[in-house]
């Protein structure tokens, strides 16, 4: 009877009580549900302010336009960066189901003082009423100044907890030591993209015409509300989560294993300096390409080291420079794991630099042209609706259509690949951007041939063609992200899965923080050879927009090729243990 609990049981894994997770009573599809629903509320709680952030901070916290857009790039910059920090925590210090919890009560506390703010006069800035004089508005104070971040940056550090920590634990209710759970934690990701635009698609409409209609105390109330339902609601799966036991940090691993081969290969002069591997004979050792515990794991030498990144062979020595720095081959291998995933990652930057654009030049261009379907007017701000329509759209049948269609024609059990997925994200962005300066370029010559090149009247042209771009880039962000965090969670060690699915949100900061610093570096070169430069002035007719956005094709189409490069060298590391 105990020999049979004992099989039964997942082995590294543990119940919501800290108790063995048993394989007939936790995890599969209907534990990661529970996982999508809270994305919902819990992307809602978060885009319903990021979305309209720069209006309440400039009509009500009297912030310039500019500084307001600084001060949401850095909120949004910092809330998904810190989502490393919460992937860190979860695989090396605390369960994916406790910093869930954690994070969203951080996330609640930050928008019940925004709330609270938004409610009390006393604690904002005195209304302006001096829009047609000389005398500024008075801007936000320190003390009221210092609520308003408090609240701001605790929501970012929730918003990274969740990040970091969400994905992977839904990932983790799936055995991937048998196709059909593999199919699944394929779908999970998926279904999550499809929770993030359900929340989004909340987030921008009803939530922003509430901020817009009712005050914005009512917004960030809604927020509030969203996330702390998500608590209750994430708690209702308990009794079937299980969850991965933290197995120490890894990044203390990666950096024994960097500073053990740096110092064994200064000393590789020494004959006696002889890499372990050569010199032991053959023996095995599990891979991590199952569960560990489960008879279908797979046995290869554990004393032989790969050839890739030959440099890290040296950190597997018999006399090291310190014990401190005795290394083994599991360790190394995991590391080059580690190492040789990282240029893809590098190569997603790119994409959410395109993505960037959306909420940026994309209004402004709707903002220009005429924005009526029928009788009604639709404010540009909520030209976001587009993308994750299409989103909703496009995941279910991706996943129940596309994806099945592919596994009949490549008879694999993926059908089509991360990299390929990832990579036909990347090719759509290129297209996204092609049509982004063709639609310019058609705007113009409205503006143009209508006389209103100088004049803030509307264009005579439907903001429905800027669509088209967000149609593509909203089918790549799906392909792209969806890819990432199924090629992170899965490529990665076990010890890591949460610290590298994190780094589909740090693609996604660095890639607005890219388009920041790509901007001033073509208005810096373009105003040495004209008198204005591409991106400068008051009226977006006389930018030379569709120059840019043939700029962004180009290095789309260059990262691109880095990114086949890449992806034609690396070999899957199920793949490489099966060799």
């Amino acid at each position: 009877m105990e020999e049979g609990q004992e099989l039964n049981k997942w082995e590294g894994y543990v119940n919501w009580r800290n108790k063995p997770a048993m394989r007939d009573q936790h995890g599969g599809m209907l534990a990661a549900s529970f996982v999508l629903v809270v994305e919902i509320l819990e992307n809602l709680a978060f885009l319903a302010n990021a979305s309209n952030l720069v209006l309440y901070l400039s009509k009500f916290m009297h912030y310039s336009p500019s500084s307001s857009a600084n001060i949401v790039t850095n909120f949004m910059g910092t809330a998904f960066l810190l989502a490393v920090l919460g992937g860190f925590l979860s695989d090396a210090f605390f369960t994916t189901y406790r910093l869930y919890l954690t994070s969203a009560a951080i996330e609640f506390m930050g928008l019940l003082i925004l709330t609270v703010q938004a409610h009390t006069p006393s604690l904002k800035p005195p209304i302006c009423a001096s829009a047609s004089t000389e005398i500024q508005c008075e801007k936000v104070n320190r003390r009221k100044a210092a609520m308003l971040f408090t609240g701001l940056y605790l929501v970012a550090l929730g918003v990274g907890g969740i990040k970091g920590s969400l994905p992977p634990h839904g990932a983790e209710q799936f055995d991937d030591t048998t196709p059909q759970g593999r199919k699944q934690r394929s779908s999970f990701f998926n279904y999550y993209v499809f929770s993030l635009s359900c929340g989004a698609l909340i987030a921008v409409t009803f939530v922003v015409w509430i901020e817009d209609n009712k005050g914005w105390q009512w917004g960030f109330g809604v927020a509030t509300a969203a996330i702390l339902a998500s608590i209750p609601v994430f708690l209702l799966g308990s009794p079937i989560y299980r969850t991965k036991i933290p197995a120490g940090s890894p990044i203390t691993t990666m950096f024994k294993v960097l500073i053990a081969a740096v110092c064994n290969n200064c000393k590789s002069k020494n004959p006696s300096n002889a890499v372990m591997g050569m010199k032991t004979s053959p023996s095995s050792y599990t891979t991590e390409t199952g569960e560990e515990g489960n008879a279908t794991k797979v046995k290869v030498p554990s004393q032989t080291l790969t050839e890739d990144l030959e440099f890290l062979n040296k950190a597997v020595t018999e006399k090291t420079v310190s014990p401190m720095l005795q290394c083994t081959v599991k360790q190394v291998e995991e590391v080059k794991v580690v190492l040789k995933i990282i240029p893809v990652f590098m190569c997603t930057i790119m994409l959410n630099c395109c993505l960037a654009q959306l909420s940026t030049f994309s209004i402004q261009q709707a903002a220009t042209m005429n924005t009526k379907i029928g009788s009604l007017k639709v404010p540009p701000a909520s030209l976001p609706v587009f993308p994750v329509i299409f989103v909703m759209l496009i995941a279910p049948t991706y996943n129940h259509f596309v994806v099945p269609f592919a596994r009949k024609v490549t008879k694999t059990e993926m059908g089509i690949t991360h990299l390929q997925r990832i990579g036909t994200g990347l090719i759509l962005s290129i297209i996204a951007m092609a049509v982004a300066a063709v639609v310019e370029m058609k705007r113009k010559k409205v503006a143009i041939e209508s006389g209103l090149l100088n004049s803030a009247e509307p264009l005579p042209i439907t903001f429905l063609w800027i669509a088209l771009q967000y149609l593509f880039l909203g089918s790549a962000d799906l392909f792209t992200l969806a890819g990432m965090m199924d090629f992170f969670f899965t490529e990665a060690p076990k010890s890591m899965r949460s610290l590298a699915t994190s780094l589909s949100w740090v693609s996604l900061s660095m890639g607005y923080y890219f388009s920041s610093v790509l901007i001033s570096t073509v208005n810096n070169i373009t105003s040495i050879f004209r008198q204005t430069p591409w991106l400068s002035g008051s009226n977006l007719n006389h930018y030379h927009l569709e120059r840019f956005y043939w700029l962004m094709c180009i290095l789309s189409s260059l990262n691109f090729l880095h990114y086949l490069f890449w992806a034609n060298r690396y070999k899957y590391r199920t793949e490489s243990t099966a060799d």
